[in-house]
């Protein structure tokens, strides 16, 4: 049994967050890394910078779907406050 990894991304164009899942979490990095994925192709260049590993994919796709509401945007930003301070992001 493999992992399920929820994931955050960066764009190096306009700072914001892209939040996603997958069970194979350096292909999926590669995909966006090549501009293979829709949602960020336009964003590139992006960067991981958080990763969480779940034993089921219903939990994983769980958190995915908290990361991208208001509240779980609150959480991410809390997470990742140091990173923040250093005004990469504008999320």
């Amino acid at each position: 049994m493999g992992f399920t990894y929820v994931y955050v991304l960066v764009s190096g164009r306009d700072g914001k967050f892209y939040v996603g899942q997958t069970n194979d979490l350096r292909r999926r990095l590669r995909q966006h890394q090549s501009g293979m994925n829709r949602s960020t192709a336009g964003r590139l260049p992006v960067m991981l910078v958080f990763y969480e590993a779940y034993l089921s994919k219903g939990d994983a796709l769980r958190r995915e779907r908290y990361f991208k509401t208001t509240k779980g945007k609150v959480t991410l930003r809390a997470m990742l406050a140091d990173y923040l301070k250093s005004g990469t992001v504008r999320n």
